[in-house]
Formats: structure tokens, sequence, C-alpha cells
């Protein structure tokens, strides 16, 4: 047995053991149903209703923050819209695209909508996080800012006088973000698409330009980022959503039945599919993968966003499982369902969105060539800054130190497009789960004093419109 079998087998062991133990699940009722998903579930629930639903009162404000400029004097890096399109392009990818089909390919049309019910109640979790991240932020030596989860972990936890658990739990996320950020699934998927489309065939070149054109971009650090990914994203999601509408119109007469179907399967105890709860989880599993509510990712890209007061980042942040799972998972499942590519045998992920997109356009896969590739491309970047954070964290922010994570990064990416690698997908997605464990907890540990900010901000902005002569 050669020095390379015997690592390779022993990875895998490893990882199949850890992937057992970060998705374990108990079976109810014959499904399969994952504790982390409850753990994610429960947490936004309990925000949502603690909150006094802040993601559907706070929702219009939350638009007016989105495009109000930062206020004078205030420490960031970039502006909140940048913010929100930088943790958009972490999380809006092919979860949009492949995680849709799958969730209805196994739980049906119901599955969509405990996928927006899942976005809506992410939002509150969202709030929450984002709130957090900027009020716990820390500005560097070289005037950068660092926060994220990782921070509010260790104030959660010394505030409850257990400090070295705090530190353990901040180390703990840290590591688990190094390794989640890497990005083989969106260079691998862009990769396989690529090569079906036009015939490309060499996985090392691919991956070596892929690699350089990230590292032309990360090299900048958050403010680079956060240019590319502001263009890059509005523009991705016009592509996609353009296209998508265009298929939703050709079935128009169509699309009330397709939504009187969403709703009937939701709640139908339709065998086929798991029964009532299968549908339910299967949806909520899809937008937990999609708009990463809980997992603690994004929170560390809006952590660098210019704003005063933290609560009015946490309003930018709750629009983002909105735009990601709400709105685009809802279009690309519509256009699924009205085109009835999930009943196409022998199809599955991906396929069954560039059927449906097919039977419309025929040259529809060069398109979502360029969408997965936008998509893919714009989610490593913003996990790269998620990477660097939590390296900064662990062994500090000298710029030679930052330098050798950007190199590492690109050595990694560059290796993304192999496609005898799934053992290595298993374990980032098994990284990227655990993240959410300190993370939740945190959440609840320091979810009243979320509360208290929150009613704080509100009377502030109730007594400023009240002396401008405006009404309340």
């Amino acid at each position: 047995m050669s020095a390379e079998f015997s690592f390779q087998a022993s990875f895998e062991a490893f990882t199949n053991q850890l992937a057992a133990v970060v998705f374990y699940a108990f079976s109810f009722n014959g499904v399969p149903i994952p504790l982390v998903m409850i753990w994610l579930i429960s947490g936004a629930l309990i925000f949502t209703f603690y909150l006094g639903f802040i993601n559907i009162r706070g929702f219009g404000y939350a638009i007016r923050r989105l495009f109000a400029k930062p206020e004078a004097g205030s420490s960031g890096e970039i502006s909140p819209y940048k913010a929100l399109t930088t943790a958009l392009s972490g999380t809006v990818g092919t979860g949009n695209i492949a995680g849709v089909a799958v969730a209805i390919s196994l739980g049906g049309p119901g599955a969509t909508f405990w996928m927006i019910m899942a976005g809506l109640l992410g939002m509150s979790t969202k709030f929450v996080e984002c709130t957090l991240a900027v009020k716990y932020r820390q500005l560097n030596a070289d005037g950068s800012v660092s926060g994220g989860p990782m921070y509010y972990i260790k104030a959660a936890l010394d505030k409850y006088q257990l400090p070295w658990l705090g530190s353990a739990l901040a180390v703990f996320f840290s590591i688990a973000v190094i390794f989640g950020s890497a990005g083989f699934v969106h260079v691998n998927q862009g990769f396989v698409q690529v090569q079906s489309v036009t015939g490309f065939d060499n996985a090392w070149l691919f991956g070596a330009i892929y690699a350089a054109l990230i590292g032309a971009v990360i090299i900048g650090g958050i403010k680079s980022i956060a240019n590319v990914t502001s263009k890059l994203v509005p523009l991705m999601c016009a592509i996609y959503l353009l296209a998508a509408l265009i298929v939703i119109g050709s079935h128009l007469s169509a699309v009330p039945a397709a939504l009187w179907l969403i709703v009937q399967s939701a709640f139908a105890p339709d065998a086929a599919y798991g029964g009532f709860i299968g549908v339910l989880i299967q949806g909520f599993r899809r937008a937990a993968y999609s708009n990463e509510a809980g997992i603690g990712s994004s929170p560390i890209a809006h952590a660098a966003a210019k704003t005063k007061d933290p609560v009015s980042q946490g309003f930018v942040g709750l629009l983002e499982p909105f735009i990601d799972t709400v709105v685009i998972c809802t279009i690309t499942a519509l256009v699924i369902i009205l085109t009835g590519a999930y009943q196409m045998q022998g199809l599955d992920g991906v396929q069954i969105t560039s059927s449906a997109f097919a039977t419309v356009f025929d040259w529809f896969p060069l398109v979502l060539m360029v969408a997965l590739l936008l998509f893919g491309f714009s989610t490593v970047l913003s996990w790269s800054y998620y990477g660097l954070t939590g390296w900064r964290y662990i062994v500090g922010t000298h710029p030679r130190l930052t330098t050798l994570y950007k190199l590492l990064f690109c050595g990694m990416v560059s290796m993304g497009a192999v496609p005898s690698i799934m053992a290595v997908f298993d374990f980032i997605d098994s990284m990227i789960f655990l993240m959410a464990v300190p993370n939740i907890l945190a959440l609840y540990l320091l979810l009243p004093e979320v509360k208290r900010d929150l009613q704080h901000y509100w009377q502030q902005k109730i007594t400023a419109r009240a002396t401008a002569g405006k009404p309340a």
C-alpha cells in the first residue's frame, strides 16, 4: 500500500466519522432529522419571537438603511451596502441553483414553502449576528477592522465568568472557518459546467487560472474584495433573474396553480416525500445551506461596515436571507416547478435547473456556466476573507502572516477543480456547520443585550424624528 493511498484512505475514514458526528440525525416517522438543523431552526424561532418579529417590522427601515450614507465619524472599512454585497456573495451561489433543485426533487414542490419560511426566520438570526459583529469588532494597528463570532463568543462567555471556555470556543470557531473557507466546491462545480459546455478538460490549468484571479483580488484585502463583489453580485443576480423571469413569463398562466401546489404540498402527508416532516426538513436544510443564517460566516463581512451604531448594520444584515432565499431561491423553484423539470428521470442538482431553463432557451447551459462561474468566484472571494479573519484571530495580524494565509488559500483553490476530492467536500461542509455550535450559543447568551440595544436605537430614532418635526 502506497503512502499516498494510505493517507487518502485515512483521510476519507476520518471525514466520514466527522460528518457522522456533525450531521448526526435521529429518526422521526422514518425521516432523519439532523440535530444541527434543530439547533439552527430553534434559534431562528426564538430570536424572531424574542425580538418581536424584527424580520417583519424592521424590513422597510432595513431597505432605507442600506442606501443611507455612513454617518460622519463612523469607524469601519466599507459602506453598509458593500458589506451586504460581500456577505451576499458568500451565500448566493450553487445553493440557489443546484440546492433548490435538490430540495424539490427530494421534498417535492412543498419544500419551497419551507425554504421561504426558513429564509424569513433566518432574517432575525442575521439581525442578531450582524449587530453583535459590529458591536464587538476590534480596530487593528494597521487601521483594518477585525470582527465576527470569534470576538462576540469570547465576550459572551467572559460576561458569564467563563473566560477559558470563551477563548477555547473562539479558537474552535476560528479553526472551523479557516478550513471551511477553502473554495473547493465552487471551483469544482464551475469546472464541471465549463467542461460540459465547452469540452475543456484540463482541471489543473482551470484551477491555476482561477487561483490567479482570486489572488489578484484578495491581495488588496476587504476593500478590494468589497469593490469587486459590489459590482459582481448585482451583475450575476441580474443575469440569472432575467433569464428566470423570462421562463416564468412564458408560463405566466400556470403561475397561480404552481403557487397553490407549493402551499398544498407543504402540508400534505405525501409518503413519496417522507411526509410532512420530510418536506419541512428538506426545505429548511437547503435554506440553511443557501443563506447560512446562524453559521456565523457573513457577520465577519458586516463587521467591516462603516457605521456608528451596531444595530443599524443589523438591519442591513437581515436583508441577506430575504434576497438569497425568499427571492432568488423562490424564483428558481418556480422555474423548476412550472417546467416540470423536477419530474424528469435521471437528472440531479444543477442538471434539473439547467433542463428547466433549456425548455425555453436551448443555449441556457452557456448562461448557467457564466452564472455558476460568477456565483462561485464571488463566494470564494468572501470566504477567503472569512478564513483570513479566523487566521488572524489565532496567529496575529502581522503582514507576513497575512500574506502567508493568502498564498496558502490560493494554493488550495488551485487544486479545487480536481474531481477526486469528495472527502474534502464533506470535510469542508462539516467545518462550516460546526461553526454554528458556538455561534448560536453566543447569540443566546447575548440576546437580552441585543434587545436592549434595539429598544434604545428605536427610541433614539423616534426622538430624532420628533425633533425634526416628522411623525414618529
